[in-house]
């Protein structure tokens, strides 16, 4: 019996099974960094099912999973870790609370249920992928395209995300800014004297929220936030040094960051420290779809597919992810499980 998991899981029978090993999954605390306390369980759920496990090292105590059943025509994804802090789960009533939940481990269990009754009926060519760091740095992501020969006749990804069963338009891309300006100090007393870097800062900003707001129809609204700003040493200094960070989700052809810097005063500095553009997903007939207002992994991992085809969807609420009432209903679990069926007997048609 495995150690982290002294309680004898149920048979394989739908509902019980999958409520079981979720609870299990959620008990180990696997936030970014820490994803390797999962590896029993899921090692355990995946022998169960008869897979041929892989493991792929991406760095100490990280590890991608991926997961066979014959030769994959469907690859199936979500991720490994979660955000801090650890909520530990409790059921209450229709629902499974704590971290991890619906963001990710949710996804994990409506995508291997689904596998597991496909199985059972018949229907082969599978594979599953975990992948390490899609809440931080997408490390799990980078690394698992060095898995692509052995997915290389899958015909589509289905990636496990929050969607409210929903097919994502696509997604906006991110765009990271690093704001500085230089002042001079003197004492606050003749603040003629100086230049105030505070000022300078806080008008630059005012001029960017000052600029038209686009909108994209399948993708949502171009919006930015103000993440940090922190300037001067002293209140009763005139602040010669300021500096804020921006991050925008943007569109496609953005010109944000060339905007904040056409922006810029004479003293103003601007870095971009993280840029990656916004994706587009294919329409498939016959579902829901809608725009998400969040990014994933699918961007990288859709490289792993001969012609990129992408599906991002999977049950539960985005507006819960990362909560502190983060949770999933069974009922969202189950239609999640006949989502993550129906898509992928539509691309296991010839």
């Amino acid at each position: 019996m495995n150690k982290a998991n002294p309680k004898k899981a149920p048979a394989a029978t739908g509902p019980l099974w999958m409520q079981y090993w979720l609870m299990r999954l959620c008990e180990s605390d696997s936030t970014s960094g820490h994803e390797d306390t999962m590896l029993p369980s899921l090692h355990q759920i995946l022998g169960e099912m008869g897979a041929e496990v892989f493991e792929q090292p991406v760095a100490a105590g990280r590890t991608n999973v991926l997961a066979l059943w014959g030769r994959p025509r469907v690859l199936f994804s979500t991720h490994l870790d979660t955000v801090p802090p650890f909520i530990p789960p409790r059921k209450h009533g229709n629902a499974i609370h704590g971290r991890g939940t619906c963001d990710a481990k949710g996804q994990i269990m409506a995508q291997l249920e689904a596998v597991r009754q496909m199985l059972q009926e018949g229907i082969t060519g599978f594979a599953w992928l975990g992948v390490v760091g899609e809440e931080t740095d997408s490390i799990g992501a980078t690394a698992a395209l060095g898995l692509s020969d052995r997915v290389r006749d899958c015909r589509a990804l289905i990636n496990g995300e929050p969607t409210d069963l929903k097919l994502a338009m696509g997604q906006r891309g991110v765009l990271h800014l690093h704001l500085k300006c230089t002042g001079k100090a003197v004492h606050s007393g003749s603040p003629e004297l100086g230049l105030d870097a505070n000022w300078m800062l806080i008008d630059w900003l005012q001029r960017m929220r000052e600029l038209p707001k686009l909108d994209d129809p399948d993708l949502g609204p171009e919006v930015w936030n103000l993440g940090r700003i922190e300037g001067g040493q002293a209140v009763n200094s005139i602040p010669a040094n300021a500096e804020a960070h921006v991050l925008a989700r943007t569109l496609p052809n953005s010109i944000f960051a060339l905007q904040a810097l056409d922006l810029k005063p004479e003293n103003g500095e601007l870095e971009v420290l993280l840029s990656e553009p916004a994706d587009r997903y294919p329409v498939i007939p016959g579902f829901h779809h809608a725009h998400m207002p969040f990014g994933s992994d699918v961007p990288r991992l859709r490289d792993l597919i001969p012609d990129r085809t992408v599906v991002l969807a999977g049950p539960g609420s985005i507006s819960l992810a990362h909560a502190e009432n983060e949770h999933i209903t069974l009922t969202a679990l189950a239609l999640g499980v006949a989502l993550n069926k129906r898509l992928a007997i539509h691309f296991l048609k010839d």
